[in-house]
């Protein structure tokens, strides 16, 4: 059997059938090997951006064998099935939602927020990037519809973020302002396409190629909602090389593993202060002799980000102190 295996990329994923550029550049259609569904259940096994292992069998169709190991992954909480998306631990500790995997084997995630019409949600945006962060993605941010504000405003809004090491670029679909920057971005790389909707996400994708937005749109439309819903995931292929995957309706990256007292590494602006602190466990809130705190007093912390720091370590103490009440209860 080992002989016959061919090799190929995860292209699409649809109600348990998976689209597979095979190496030799053909679309096949397959399925998974049941033995997989048994070994794996901690994490999606197959999502598009895998390089897998398959099969041709004698009744003619495709059984995947084998996934390769992934670099990296681009992964979510799963939701539960009530559709709230909590997080919840069985008796032994263990979180009973699945980790979903939304595209393995990205290049870099591009999240995309609108200047204005929606108001940009900045600290959404932070806690996008400390998912990326903590999945070690690259990440891009697209300031779009900048032609909605002025100039001076659209590059002071997102300003903090070039200061800590993210690179932004502004752009306007409307005027086709800043695509063949975003263009050059994209060339050649696996790139995750991220943003709530209304942030101009089809027209973009529009300007950068004619109807690719509508090749991208069209599979997102057919992602359903409630507990029987089909969720189709597809990489559309770019004419500069490289592929984009539009991932809606994420408001968040997986971070259910993360310790509370974790997060400020995934801050780059934050990070370097924290082992100038009086306290190894300093919470970077109300302790004296906090390097951060006299930091966002000098200024050298924008008070958002702090304030999003703030925000996320206090949720996971409480999701911490929650997991260690229930292991007592015990």
């Amino acid at each position: 059997m080992g002989e016959s295996l061919q090799s190929g990329l995860v292209i699409k994923s649809q109600s348990g059938f998976y689209t597979i550029l095979t190496d030799d550049g053909q679309a096949i259609v397959a399925h998974l090997r049941g033995r997989l569904k048994k070994e794996r259940q901690e994490a999606t096994i197959v999502a598009v951006g895998d390089r897998v292992q398959w099969e041709n069998l004698p009744d003619g169709s495709n059984v995947i064998e084998d996934v390769e190991e992934r670099t990296r992954a681009l992964t979510r909480l799963k939701p539960l099935a009530s559709g709230r998306g909590s997080r919840r631990w069985d008796r032994q500790g263990y979180l009973r939602e699945r980790e979903q995997v939304i595209m393995a084997n990205p290049d870099q995630v591009v999240f995309v927020v609108a200047c204005a019409n929606p108001a940009p949600h900045l600290k959404m945006l932070d806690r996008l990037l400390v998912g990326a962060e903590r999945q070690e993605i690259p990440s891009l941010i697209c300031a779009n519809k900048m032609d909605l504000i002025t100039e001076e405003e659209a590059r002071r809004m997102f300003a903090v973020y070039e200061r800590i090491g993210y690179e932004v670029i502004h752009t306007s679909a409307a005027q086709k302002s800043g695509i063949d920057a975003l263009r050059e971005r994209l060339r050649g790389k696996t790139s995750a396409l991220i943003g709530p909707s209304g942030v101009g996400k089809t027209s973009l994708l529009n300007a950068l190629e004619p109807g690719l937005g509508k090749r991208v749109m069209n599979v997102s439309r057919v992602t359903g909602k409630g507990r029987h819903a089909t969720t189709v995931a597809e990489m559309t292929p770019l004419a500069v090389g490289g592929w984009v995957a539009d991932t809606p309706g994420i408001r968040a990256l997986a971070l259910f593993d993360l310790d509370p007292e974790e997060i400020d590494a995934y801050f780059p602006d934050i990070a370097p202060y924290v082992p100038h602190c009086d306290f190894s466990d300093c919470s970077h809130t109300v302790e004296p002799g906090c390097a951060v705190l006299a930091a966002l007093a000098e200024g050298a912390i924008d008070d958002h980000r702090h304030a999003s720091y703030v925000r996320l370590h206090q949720e996971h103490r409480k999701l911490a102190d929650m997991y260690w009440w229930g292991i007592e209860e015990d």
